[in-house]
Formats: structure tokens, sequence, C-alpha cells
């Protein structure tokens, strides 16, 4: 099977970010704004979060709302796409929950 039609290779172009999983974890209980979103991930820069959030909404895996208000108010969500990664994105975080404490 070829790269390009191999299956996990599609998943890691949409997800295999050092933050895009992150991002799409801290959206799987509710929506966020924007400034919420990015607090959690406290490591990350500006650049990179727009560029994140960017990519993600371009591969239809989180939706972007503009609210028409001063200051201007962004919210994220997940998309049903985005949803569907719920098993994998849970599945990490136990893994690490896991492996996390039996390394320290």
């Amino acid at each position: 099977m070829s790269k390009t039609n191999c299956p996990l290779h599609h998943t890691m172009n949409l997800i295999g970010t050092k933050w895009k999983p992150l991002v799409l974890f801290h959206l799987l209980e509710r929506p966020l704004r924007s400034g919420i979103l990015q607090k959690k991930i406290p490591e990350i820069s500006n650049k990179m979060f727009t560029q994140t959030v960017r990519e993600l909404e371009k591969d239809q895996l989180l939706a972007r709302k503009v609210f028409p208000v001063v200051p201007p108010k962004v919210e994220y969500s997940l998309t049903v796409k985005g949803k569907s990664l719920e098993p994998i994105l849970r599945g990490m975080d136990e893994w690490g929950a896991k492996y996390q404490v039996s390394e320290q």
C-alpha cells in the first residue's frame, strides 16, 4: 500500500502535529472561546495557535464562529468529523495517564 493510500498516513496528516490533538481534545466537552482554548495549552504561541486552528478548520475538524461584538468574540467547536476523533483522543489521553505515572 502506498503512503498516499494508507489510512494511517491520512489520519496523521490531519492530526499528527504537536498541537492539533490538544486543541481537539479540549473541545470534546464543549465549544470554547479562543482565549480560553489557548489558555488550556499554555505552551502554544499565538502564531502556532492561529495556524493550528486554521488548519483544523480547513480540514473540517473544527468550526469557527465569530460573534459581531466589540471586542471580537470567537468560539471554536468540533464538527461532526472532529467529534468522530473522540475515541482516538480519549484513548491517547488514557494511554498517557497510564504510562506517565509508570515513567516518573
